[in-house]
């Protein structure tokens, strides 16, 4: 699903396409020529359409792409923010009507209440919300039939809001928006900080740039956004933090190749492959499942002039191997092989990539991306408990496939953007009892998403508000 780190959070009078609501009317010519913002009934009207497929088992990817253009920035917007408040949503429909509507108007109702019922974070007033809410339900078809059921619901909130979302108050799934399996299987792998993790998941992501090594530092880019009064901060070792996203285009030397977008805990992997490596040699990298190419453009970057590595890079959707090669030629850097390929089956990429030990490998395993529900909220809406499992045996084949292929005196780098310790702890503990070979080298292990790392035990988290993610470093025993 696209982050929402580009997409502001309106308050009236600016709505998600920086114009007042309208409630009549398409969007047309304002003053000057100038563009009006689609009328908000429209808007709520493909929300919920949006929504209805994704609690249907579609990818907000795949529904935002359903919505015509010109609505899409401002549908992005609102239906980040219902998936964020979907668990209240549901328990206050429950209040105002029992039975279940049908799915076009049950997503019509979650959407206005999602977005409604917190005075102070509703991206408009919940007033202007419910009437144009119900003009939605009025303007399809569909709906039509029904748009006094959904003014009736709707109304009693407003009258009722109080009561109803105190009513909700003891719902678990009400009160954190994650599904009740989700909620219990935290309690259990993070007793001590469960909550810090669900209260990052609903906070909306910061915008994290990576400063290119071969062509900047962060102190010399902040410098660069001072000038352009950007409020900013450095973030581990090349990241820097944005006070407010930004759009890309208007970085200075984003199109230069000067900075990426990547998240400070992403940007973590790099380094930890790479250290106690003499970079000076002629190395040979694997990046495993590298698409969409940012952690092999980071390794890259740590390339000194002259040292001739040889990095490889496997992708095994084709169309996700297209982006490698446009993230490696907008940043300008040397090339890596990139190869189609799926990284569990060697056998058909082994000759191709050159057919030698690699000193480094990657592993950026498939996982659930609980880590990262904050920039892809309909993740914990579409994940099931027993895809846990299922992915905890890929990234086990991945592993066992992959380190024979680490030299002796070499070493792998497994990580996952998840906080499930099945996809972490688990997977390392596993993972050295059967491999005598394998030594666990110092690593961050499980880092908790949000601002301090360990539930506020760094005021002010150096490595800065990060992603949930998942790192374990091991190391090849010499024969």
């Amino acid at each position: 699903m696209p982050s929402d780190r580009s997409q502001p959070r309106p308050r009236p009078p600016a709505g998600p396409a920086a114009q007042p609501p309208r409630a009549e009317g398409d969007a047309g010519a304002g003053p000057a020529g100038h563009a009006l913002a689609p009328a908000l009934w429209k808007l709520l009207q493909a929300t919920a359409e949006a929504l209805q497929a994704v609690q249907g088992g579609q990818s907000g990817t795949a529904a935002l792409a359903a919505v015509a253009p010109g609505l899409r920035p401002g549908v992005q917007a609102l239906l980040f923010q219902a998936l964020r408040n979907l668990g209240r949503a549901q328990a206050l429909r429950r209040q105002l009507a029992p039975r279940n509507p049908p799915p076009r108007i049950d997503a019509l109702l979650c959407t206005a209440l999602a977005l409604a019922w917190n005075p102070d974070e509703a991206p408009y007033e919940p007033f202007t919300l419910v009437n144009q809410a119900v003009e939605a339900a009025k303007r399809n078809p569909a709906t039509q039939a029904q748009s006094a059921f959904v003014n009736a619901c709707l109304r009693r909130f407003l009258r009722e809001r109080e009561a109803c979302v105190a009513a909700t108050d003891g719902d678990p799934v009400a009160r954190w928006n994650h599904p009740a399996w989700w909620i219990e299987r935290l309690r259990k792998d993070h007793p001590q900080y469960w909550q810090q993790i669900l209260q990052a998941n609903n906070a909306h992501a910061p915008m994290t740039l990576r400063v290119s090594r071969q062509k900047s530092t962060p102190a010399q880019y902040l410098q660069a956004l001072d000038a352009m009064n950007l409020e900013a901060k450095a973030v581990g070792a090349d990241g820097i933090e944005l006070g407010q996203p930004q759009p890309v285009q208007q970085l200075p030397g984003f199109a230069d190749g000067v900075v990426s977008v990547q998240d400070a805990a992403a940007q973590q992997a790099a380094p930890l492959l790479l250290q106690g490596l003499d970079l000076s040699a002629p190395l040979r990298l694997l990046d495993a499942c590298a698409a969409p190419g940012g952690k092999t453009a980071h390794l890259l970057e740590y390339q000194p002039p002259g040292a001739a590595w040889q990095v490889t890079a496997l992708e095994i959707d084709p169309v996700r191997a297209e982006r490698i090669h446009d993230t490696l030629q907008r940043l300008r850097l040397a090339p890596a092989q990139i190869l189609v390929a799926d990284a569990g089956r060697p056998d058909d990429w082994w000759a191709r990539s050159g057919g030698e030990p690699f000193d480094a490998i990657l592993l950026d395993a498939p996982c659930t991306a609980s880590g990262i529900v904050r920039r892809h909220p309909d993740v914990r809406w579409l994940r099931r408990p027993t895809d846990i499992a299922q992915l905890a045996t890929l990234q086990a084949q991945l592993l066992e496939r992959l380190w024979p292929l680490v030299r002796p005196g070499g070493r792998l780098l497994y990580c996952t953007c998840s906080v499930f310790r099945a996809e972490g702890d688990a997977q390392v503990q596993a993972f050295l009892q059967r491999n005598t070979d394998a030594v666990a080298m110092p690593s961050p292990g499980h880092l908790i998403p949000g601002q301090a790392d360990k539930a506020g035990a760094v005021p002010d988290n150096p490595a800065g508000d990060h992603d949930g993610f998942f790192y374990a470093l091991f190391q090849k025993a010499l024969a």
